[in-house]
């Protein structure tokens, strides 16, 4: 016999069933049929995806009915069928559970906009949750799931109808962006008060973004209100791949975000889209132990989860050389150095020692550049460090590793005495020389920025003390000529919340663009480490101005490259191009990095020359 749900909540840590949704896709259901109409002619199919999430350990079970209201249903023909499906939704779900797990009323936004951003009245909207909410009491639930809200007025209207028709538990869950507002733009600090006095029991944010970006989202919450939490967030980003939408994180992943969740005051955890049984299964696993911890109060918001075993991070200017000369506000010259081809490192090594002699504070050896089969960044970066005595940055992607390989290859490298990283997402391996490879992309270069201040403070991914704690000096990429600057600066602002302590931007070619970017950012205080290029041929100009989202280039540039009357003459007006951006930007960044083409260390040197 199961204890009254707000009992046990209080009592421990409860696991919600994941995604039903993607599950029946994934068994042939096509994205155009009603999934809530299947309750009454396929009820054995969504059986068994419940009794899949009863073994993987879900405490809650949430009916297939998510949208199975009057305005949805009516969609497909089917709104005088509202009682039915929804009774049949509860029955399938009361069948699988037995007495093992609690069945919750799924409602889900009706998919209209209500006044005052629509026709809809709030009173109508109220009638039309009354109604599904009448036969989701009908068919026995034990309280109801209120999920992916956009809006505070339509949540409320259908708290209203739920509190109207009974005093079951709900629990009310917002959907979010991964600035932690709503699609709306409400922030947790308007909407979890809200829904606690609309009469919330639980309140939380579900769907739409991955676990990373809903864990601040959390913690936002759990500063304004007492209420207990709940979290569902989505298996990652979707990635459309060959003409299907796939969830790429891991179920060990969004495990170890549960039991970060669980120390932020979250009670109720689970997943949204993209969620499997089996990442249910190590979501319970991970938040077993607080299965007999009492609720306790708003958790301190921290760069780690409260209650694991964190260290201050190791002071800046003591992290790297090249740390210590950004700390003291020094400006800096790097050079992007490929790894080789082939296992020979010998020409590399003796480039790198050529731009230690001229004066490079160090050298950046991209992860994996237009995906070709080279050495490893990490390899050629220790070989470097090791036999040319000059101090790299790791250029470290997310694409070609889960997580847990990532943390390995970074615990190794600092081993190996790598100390400066730059994290980027990584193109797509499709992008290079072998078709068929792919990507993992586990995480993006935000969640790995975490992982590393995770490391920096003495934590690994799954919450265990790490003694010492690494001292990485964590650089990120950004774009200031983006498609989407509104987007690029929010995630660059993203990064710099997780930790990054510099930035290394794409190459600059449109000066005016540039600075209104360093107006956008220029509140962060992170260094700022201007790329240039110097073309190598009229073709390259032509090549980055036409085929690379994000970048431009002015006109005047190309018209000087389509002047060059040799290669050589070409090469030689690049590198002048290079020089003046560097010099226009010089006065209003901490650095250069110049990279090109071919890795052509000498057009790199002339380009620094002239600088100097």
């Amino acid at each position: 016999m199961l204890r009254p749900f707000l009992d046990e909540i209080d009592r421990r840590v409860l696991v919600c069933d994941g995604a039903m949704g993607t599950m029946l896709y994934s068994k042939g259901v096509f994205v155009n049929r009603c999934f809530e109409s299947l309750n009454t002619s396929e009820p054995d199919l969504v059986a068994e995806v419940h009794l899949a999430y009863v073994r993987a350990g879900a405490d809650v079970l949430e009916a297939n009915t998510f949208g199975a209201n009057r305005v949805k249903l009516g969609s497909f023909g089917l709104a005088e069928r509202v009682r039915a499906i929804n009774i049949a939704g509860v029955r399938v779900a009361r069948h699988a559970a037995r007495e093992q797990a609690y069945v919750a009323g799924a409602i889900g936004p009706l998919g209209v906009r209500i006044e005052p951003w629509g026709k809809t009245g709030v009173d109508e909207a109220e009638a039309f949750f009354a109604e599904q909410a009448a036969a989701l009491l009908e068919g026995g639930v034990d309280l109801f799931v209120l999920e992916t809200f956009r809006d505070l007025k339509e949540i409320g209207a259908a708290i209203a109808a739920v509190r109207k028709l009974c005093g079951l538990p709900i629990v009310a869950q917002m959907t979010i962006e991964e600035h932690g507002a709503t699609l709306d733009g409400t922030p947790p600090e308007k909407f979890g008060p809200e829904l606690v006095r609309l009469g919330a029991h639980v309140v939380g944010v579900n769907c739409s973004v991955g676990p990373a970006a809903m864990l601040e989202s959390v913690e936002r919450l759990a500063a304004v209100t007492g209420a207990p939490l709940s979290a569902q967030p989505n298996a990652g980003k979707p990635r459309h791949i060959e003409g299907r939408t796939i969830y790429l994180s891991s179920p060990e992943y969004m495990a170890s975000y549960a039991r970060r969740f669980g120390a932020k005051g979250v009670r109720l955890v689970g997943g949204c889209c993209g969620t499997t049984p089996e990442h249910i299964r190590q979501i319970k696993l991970a938040v077993g132990s607080a299965s007999d911890t009492p609720r306790a109060g708003a958790a301190r918001v921290s760069p780690v989860a409260a209650g694991e075993p964190a260290v201050e991070p190791v002071p800046r200017e003591r992290k790297s050389r090249l740390a210590h000369a950004l700390a003291r506000g020094t400006f800096v010259c790097l050079v992007e150095l490929n790894p080789p081809k082939g296992h020979e490192s010998g020409p590399t090594i003796e480039e790198a020692r050529a731009l230690k002699i001229r004066g490079v504070d160090a050298v950046n050896v991209p992860d994996g550049p237009l995906a070709e089969a080279r050495m490893s960044a990490l390899s050629a970066a220790v070989l470097i460090e090791q036999q040319a005595g000059i101090e790299t940055v790791l250029h470290y992607a997310c694409r070609d590793r889960n997580l847990l390989g990532m943390e390995s290859d970074l615990l190794g490298a600092h081993a190996m005495g790598i100390r400066n990283l730059l994290l980027v997402t990584g193109d797509p391996p499709r992008r290079g020389d072998y078709a068929f490879a792919t990507g993992v992309y586990d995480v993006d270069s935000i969640g790995l920025t975490n992982v590393v201040d995770r490391l920096n403070h003495g934590v690994d991914i799954g919450g265990e003390a790490l003694s010492p704690q690494t001292s990485y000096h964590i650089g990120v990429a950004v774009n200031p000529t983006a498609l989407s600057l509104e987007y690029e600066v929010r995630r660059f602002e993203f990064k710099v919340e997780a930790g990054a302590e510099f930035a290394v931007t794409s190459p600059i070619f449109d000066l005016g663009a540039f600075e209104a970017f360093l107006k956008r950012v220029e509140g962060l205080k992170v260094p700022i480490v201007a790329g240039l290029w110097p073309f190598d041929s009229q073709l390259n100009a032509e090549f980055l101005a036409n085929e690379v989202p994000g970048v431009r280039v002015p006109e005047e540039y190309l018209r000087r490259m389509r002047g060059a009357g040799s290669a050589e003459a070409a090469a030689a007006e690049g590198v002048a191009i290079a020089r003046e951006v560097g010099a226009a930007v010089k006065g209003s960044v901490q650095g250069v990095q110049v990279s090109n083409a071919t890795g052509r260390v000498a057009a790199a040197i002339d380009v620094l020359d002239g600088l100097r």
